[in-house]
Parts: structure tokens; C-alpha cells; sequence
């Protein structure tokens, strides 16, 4: 897959592709219904397939005050889609002067000018540009006096008749169900980023963790998972059991939320390294403990526990 950073003074093989829209933001089956109708079209014209996403997604920038929320910073979003086959990623940057730029300007400036669209796909609740004036009907009327196509892709629902969302996967996370989210997402929902050094409590009990920052992804529950962790190696991401603590660590009087991850049967050094952690299933709530004690008493049984769930997972991690 080829990453372009704008639409401006693109080479012209990147030209006249297959455009799917939107914020993909967990890159869900509905989201992968879209990205896959936009596949089928562009094969069947010959054109190569392409998604543009809002780079960060318009409610961070147009609601700087709201929790963080996000289920795929870019990079993973990045990762999904190129796991789904696509030829061309292009970004559009959504910032403050985006944010007040119209739908009929991006169409003329970013899908004619910039990408010289063929074609575009995008959801039935997609909208766009400034004051969200922009919709699929507007695209239909731009495409006949452009000269491109355009392709609405109705609800997704699941076999319970709900329809895929960002807002439910992100309502399962919040409920501490990060299995309900993995079906919806079609793989386990990760956390990722760099290892940082910790205040090293879990060394001295023998539990050394790999920590990493929550930034600004969504809070699920706060508390204590089985996991999947994924170191990259090379080209490639190898994945081992372990289990991890979300939230603020009260034993210890923390304040700053972060993911501390106990990789199970490993002693390397991890730190500064990128770490992938795909939450599989929630075992209790976040507590505080009377003593170091207790918390490693407690600490054994999750880690059993963990091993138990994981025992019966399939090996290996989701690389989509």
C-alpha cells in the first residue's frame, strides 16, 4: 500500500482511483464493507482502490474538550486497511482551517483537483465539510457534473440487526466487554505504543510490567485483562499471553492512566520498543489494595487466570 500525506501534486499513477470516504475509526466490518465495495468497483474498472480518512477524526479538532475517545490512532488505522488489500491510503488532514472548509470545496480542491476521483464510496451516514453540509446526495449531484461515480453503501447489521458502529464498539470497551467489541472490530481491539520506563513496583514483586501511555485513546474499563502482547520483529510481530492492568493504579496513589502489561514466561527488555497489547477478556475491576502484599497475592491469581483464558484462545495475534 502507498501512503500519501496530501492530495496536492500527486504522481499520476495515484491518479483516477477508487476512492472510499471517511473516519474509519476502528476500521469496523462496516467499515470494511465500504473499503470492500470500493475493492470490487475499482477492480471492475480497472483503477486502483483507495481510502482517504480525516486525519484526526473532526470531533478532537471541532471538540478539543471531550475525553479522548479514539479506537485506532492512525498507525493502526494504517495497518487495518493495508491488512484489507488497498492500493492507495491518502490522508486529509483535518485541522482548523479544514474544519471550516466547505463540502463543495473539498470535492472541487481534494476528490477533483487533488485525486481526480473515478469513483467514490462512502457509508450512508457519511458527512462532511463545514457545518457537516455535505452528504452522499450532494456527492451524486458533484459526480454527474465531475464526471465521477458514486456508491452509497447501506447499513451493515450484525445477526442481533444492529448496525456497525464506532459507538458500539466503543460502548462495549466502556462496559469492560472487549469481546463484543473484537466481533464487531472482526479482530481483538489493541492499545499500542512505546515502552516507558515505569516507577518499577511490579520488579520488586516480581511481576516487571511493559508500560505505555494511553494518549489519546479511548478509556475502556478500568482493571485487569488477559491480553495478547506483539512485539515487532523485522517485518513481522511476535505474540505472546500476559496479563495487564488499565487505569490509574490506586494501590500506589497513581494518577496518570496508563495500560501496565506483565508478559507471561518472558524477562526481556522491552523499553523503548513499540508494543501491541489486543485486550481479550476483562477479569476484574481496577482495585485499591491494603498492602504490596496483597496486591501480589492478587496479582498470582489474575496471572492465572489470564493463563486460563488464553489457554483456549487461538495462538497468535490478528495482524489486520
Amino acid at each position: 500500500m502507498r501512503l500519501f500525506r496530501h492530495t496536492a501534486d500527486l504522481p499520476e499513477d495515484a491518479r483516477g482511483a477508487v476512492v472510499a470516504l471517511g473516519n474509519f475509526d476502528g476500521v469496523h466490518r462496516g467499515h470494511q464493507a465500504v473499503i470492500a465495495t470500493a475493492q470490487r468497483i475499482a477492480r471492475d474498472l480497472g483503477a486502483p482502490s483507495g481510502v482517504m480518512p480525516f486525519e484526526p477524526p473532526p470531533r478532537p479538532v471541532s471538540r478539543p474538550d471531550d475525553a479522548p475517545f479514539r479506537l485506532s490512532p492512525f498507525r493502526v488505522k494504517a495497518r487495518h486497511i493495508e491488512a484489507l488489500g488497498v492500493d492507495l491510503l491518502f490522508v486529509c488532514h483535518f485541522d482548523e482551517s479544514f474544519l471550516h472548509k466547505t463540502a463543495d470545496a473539498f470535492i472541487q480542491e481534494d476528490l477533483v483537483a487533488g485525486l481526480g476521483v473515478r469513483h467514490v464510496v462512502c457509508g450512508y451516514d457519511f458527512l462532511f465539510g463545514h457545518g457537516r453540509g455535505g452528504d452522499p446526495a450532494l456527492l451524486r449531484q458533484a459526480g454527474a457534473a465531475h464526471g465521477f461515480g458514486v456508491t452509497e453503501v447501506g447499513p451493515v447489521a450484525d445477526d442481533a440487526d444492529g448496525v456497525y458502529s464506532s459507538t458500539r464498539v466503543r460502548d462495549a470497551l466502556v462496559a469492560g466487554n472487549p469481546r463484543e467489541a473484537a466481533r464487531l472490530l472482526g479482530s481483538p481491539w489493541e492499545i499500542e505504543g512505546r515502552v516507558e520506563h515505569g516507577d518499577h513496583k511490579g520488579r520488586t514483586i516480581g511481576f516487571p510490567t511493559a508500560n505505555v501511555e494511553l494518549a489519546d485513546y479511548l478509556r475502556p474499563a478500568f482493571g485487569v485483562y488477559a491480553v495478547r502482547t506483539g512485539v515487532d520483529q523485522g517485518a513481522g510481530t511476535v505474540w505472546r499471553n500476559g496479563v495487564a492492568n488499565l487505569g490509574r493504579r490506586p494501590t500506589v496513589g497513581g494518577t496518570v492512566e496508563r495500560l501496565e502489561t506483565h508478559i507471561l514466561d518472558f524477562d526481556g527488555d522491552l523499553y523503548g520498543q513499540h508494543l501491541r497489547v489486543q485486550l481479550i477478556e476483562f477479569l476484574r475491576p481496577e482495585r485499591k489494595f491494603g498492602s504490596f502484599t496483597e496486591l501480589k497475592d492478587q496479582i498470582v491469581q489474575d496471572a492465572a487466570a489470564a493463563r486460563a483464558v488464553l489457554a483456549k484462545e487461538p495462538v497468535g495475534g490478528a495482524e489486520g
